[in-house]
């Protein structure tokens, strides 16, 4: 039954969504003691949990629809820029049995309090203001890509993209404020299966249904959507998508939550292969939309990340549909609350424990709720101002991934690395992002490329110029090396 305009009953659906999410963040509330329970949830998470979390954490709203924007207007592109994401989440996934024995070895909940026990304050405060800005540039992706769906829905109730955005905030405030990691996890798990099944599974099977089978779909494809090739922003994207894993901060939030080594490793890794699946499926809705859309979703709907939601009204029955969008704002939602909760404790535990080292834990804690309030207004202005998630994830990610992704990688592995390098590295690779943004990105070549190389560069030579009058404490776990002298 194809159908161009959502029902009251889709509607209601969604409404009926939204309430469930902020139910069960409430009732999450009771199992936050402390802390700890806040932003690690006591590191209680089982593989299956953390797959589930980890999945829907990778695959937000800049994953399912900004990528299938990408398919739909730059084909081959949504491919090539996100298996690197793929092989960076696979090397992650192999370390991150260690992080989470560092973790448990050292009561660490985060990777700036690592930076701190390596390197000292400084290094500490500067990682700390990257990621808060980096969590909150992503959270702002996920903010418009709700609105995105919102605005579709405007025509028949009255919401534009702006209420849309609004709306999208209140609810990541209200359960991530109320439970911490317990509630963002939970209903990860919950947004996981409705996304898989009604999303991923549902909608493609509509759409070949719709277009006659694979053969049509095949014959009337147009061979530039899946003509390969790079070019020097695909390979900017490329880099920052590589590096990115090594620093990013919600996935070592999820290491550090892991009841034991064992699970946080099975974990990532099988929340790394549903997504290695979905990376395909995103790009052949984006690429069959052609055939049952048309050549002008921009131009109906103000930007290309409104191809799936278009789809789902397209080709699903009336009920499907707004199980279908329900599940877009699953992932959403699942994405933005881990992002808005690394954002809370980099603010307030990273950030203000260093200023106020004697923060009583009470306050810590209404401190984070109170945060976890404010921080979205922040994301809020960002999505207002740049209206595509993809274009925002980007423009979030590029500067951190040059900065932060291989003194990350140091901080664990390198004994050599120091306080000197890691700045000097930290400071070089922002510093040259940004000039190279400034500069136009020469030769179409994305910031991340130099970042990156002028980061390593400084990370290197610093550290091993000053290793022998300044060695940095080198922390081992269980199944590692001796600590260094």
């Amino acid at each position: 039954m194809n159908h161009s305009e959502i029902s009251v009953w889709d509607l209601v659906i969604i409404g009926v969504y939204l309430i469930t999410m902020i139910s069960i963040g409430v009732y999450c509330i009771k199992r936050v003691k402390n802390s700890g329970d806040y932003y690690v949830a006591g590191r209680s998470f089982g593989p299956l949990v953390l797959m589930a979390t980890v999945c829907a954490t990778i695959i937000g709203g800049s994953g399912l629809m900004g990528r299938a924007g990408v398919a739909y207007s730059s084909g081959f592109k949504a491919i090539i820029t996100a298996v690197p994401y793929l092989l960076g989440m696979l090397i992650f996934s192999g370390i991150a049995g260690r992080i989470s024995d560092i973790g448990m070895k050292y009561n660490i909940t985060s990777i700036p309090e690592l930076f701190e026990m390596r390197f000292g304050k400084t290094a500490k405060l500067l990682l700390s203001l990257m990621i808060a800005f980096t969590m909150m540039g992503t959270v702002a992706s996920q903010v418009t890509a709700t609105a995105t769906i919102v605005k579709m829905l405007g025509g028949q109730i009255g919401l534009s993209y702006e209420i849309g955005a609004l709306i999208a905030c209140v609810v990541f405030m209200l359960y991530t404020a109320t439970s911490g990691l317990y509630g963002v996890v939970y209903t990860d798990v919950l947004q996981f299966y409705i996304l898989i099944l009604f999303v991923y599974i549902l909608i493609p099977v509509a759409s070949l249904l719709n277009v006659g089978g694979f053969s049509n779909f095949t014959a009337n494809l147009d061979p530039g959507l899946v003509q390969p090739y790079v070019n020097g922003s695909i390979l900017g994207d490329i880099v920052t998508y590589l590096v990115f894993t090594m620093a990013g901060a919600e996935m070592w939030q999820r290491a550090f939550a892991a009841k034991d080594r064992k699970s946080a490793k099975k974990g990532m890794f099988l929340g790394t292969a549903v997504y290695g699946v979905t990376i395909f499926l995103v790009f052949f809705m984006g690429i069959i939309a052609h055939q049952i859309i048309g050549d002008d979703v921009l131009a109906q709907y103000g930007s290309t990340d409104a191809v799936i939601p278009a789809l789902a009204i397209k080709v699903l029955p009336i009920g499907l549909t707004g199980i279908a969008l329900a599940g877009m704002l699953s992932v959403i939602m699942s994405t933005a609350d881990s992002y808005l909760l690394v954002s809370v404790q980099t603010c307030v535990s990273d950030i203000g424990k260093t200023i106020s080292p004697g923060m009583s834990e009470k306050t810590e804690l209404r401190l984070s709720r109170i945060f976890a309030v404010i921080l979205p207004i922040g994301a809020l202005v960002i999505a207002l101002y740049i209206k595509n998630a993809y274009a925002t994830l980007m423009f979030a990610w590029c500067f951190y991934a040059a900065a932060a992704g291989i003194p990350a990688f140091a901080a664990l592995f390198w004994k050599k690395a120091t306080k000197q390098g890691i700045i000097a590295a930290m400071v070089s690779g922002f510093t040259v992002c940004i000039a190279w943004k400034l500069l136009g990105q020469p030769f179409g070549l994305g910031a991340a490329v130099p970042g990156t190389i002028a980061c390593a560069i400084a990370l290197v030579t610093v550290s091993l110029a000053t290793y022998q009058k300044h060695p940095a404490p080198f922390l081992s776990a269980s199944e590692d090396v001796p600590v260094a002298e």
